[in-house]
């Protein structure tokens, strides 16, 4: 919205400055910031309010949690998307449809979470909506992101997914748009497993956004796509602003999130946020380097599907509990521990993923 003042400029005032994509994402980090010092501690008040109980815990999970997360409320998602949305409407050029798109992907898996926290809530069970309605509904979504977003593709880049490292394209086809469904559904319930300790899902989430976003950035420049060798997909610049809010929301709610957390992001935020990094990938063209930046989410969800698959077909279990944080849970690692250590593998796993940019 604010973009909209460079009408104002003759090319050398402060308004030229709106022209920026980086000074405006500056502005959208702050602006996300400070909304969520703001409105942070008055949100959780009304959570605790309308949350008796706080969020349901699992009775057949850590023993800890059963004591020490009792009673904690949780929509604390709500906050981080009130700062994400706000900080990019206010600094993102609208005239962009990819800006668009990653919010619709973001707000619809935002309101699934809302629905199926505010059920587990009411309900004071850890069971809310039902996990198949779950799944189509976020399939439905992405297949809107991923049409939206191969009609937004310039044609050469159409259907077409970017190999890492390799400078080359391999053409999907009619397949591009289940790809695409998949990334963002995957994503999305990726984060969503992630989120089991205090700052646990937030951090990372925050340092794959990051990357993502000089991804998007770099993508919608010709001298750096010229220089780095990839693919020139134009607009995606602006994506650089969401990531910027994502980031200063991310980090307005953490100083509420950090052990011991004074609420959860819950479903609400999770599903959001990891729906988010799904479309910026399939905005982008770097599906596959966000396996790479969002490894953690990978290594959690497969630890799932694992630990379930083989528990069915032998009776036995892999991990001592799943998703695998709660397996160093079990092996006597301390919640500070795994929760930094765990930042740790994500910050590396960033670096590696940002390093395949630079192929020749």
């Amino acid at each position: 919205m604010l973009y909209w003042l460079t009408l104002f400029s003759d090319g050398g005032d402060f308004f030229n400055l709106f022209r920026y994509i980086t000074f405006r994402a500056g502005g959208a980090f702050f602006t996300a910031l400070i909304f969520g010092f703001l409105f942070g501690r008055p949100l959780i008040d009304l959570l605790n309010r309308r949350q008796k109980n706080g969020q349901p815990i699992r009775e057949d999970g850590p023993e800890s949690h059963i004591e020490g997360k009792a009673g904690t409320p949780t929509m604390g998602g709500v906050l981080i998307l009130g700062a994400v949305v706000t900080s990019s409407l206010l600094w993102a050029r609208l005239d962009i449809g990819y800006v668009w798109m990653v919010l619709f992907v973001t707000i619809a898996f935002g309101a699934i979470g809302f629905v199926d926290d505010y059920q587990k809530v009411t309900r004071n069970s850890h069971a809310g909506v039902s996990g198949r309605v779950r799944l189509a509904l976020g399939f439905v979504i992405a297949a809107v992101a991923g049409f939206w977003a191969v009609g937004m593709h310039p044609e050469e880049l159409q259907n077409r997914i970017a190999i890492p490292v390799v400078s080359g394209l391999l053409n999907l086809g009619l397949m591009f748009l289940p790809f695409a469904m998949l990334v963002i559904v995957g994503s999305a319930n990726a984060v969503n497993l992630t989120d089991g300790l205090d700052g646990l899902a937030i951090m990372p989430v925050m340092i794959a956004a990051g990357s993502l976003g000089v991804i998007a950035y770099a993508v919608g420049r010709t001298d750096f796509t010229e220089y780095l060798g990839i693919n020139y997909v134009p607009g995606t610049g602006e994506i650089l602003i969401f990531t910027a809010g994502l980031i200063g929301g991310g980090l307005g709610f953490l100083w509420y999130n950090a052990p011991p957390a004074a609420v959860f992001m819950g479903d609400t935020g999770s599903l959001a946020l990891g729906g988010a990094l799904g479309a910026i990938a399939v905005a982008t063209k770097h599906e596959i380097v966000l396996a790479i930046v969002g490894g953690l989410f990978v290594v959690e969800a497969m630890s799932v599907i694992i630990q379930v698959a083989y528990f069915k077909s032998t009776g036995k279990r892999v991990f001592l509990m799943a998703p695998i944080h709660h397996h160093f849970e079990k092996k006597g690692w301390s919640e500070p521990q795994i929760v930094i250590r765990f930042w740790i593998i994500s910050l590396i796993l960033a670096l590696v993923g940002l390093a395949t940019l630079k192929v020749r």
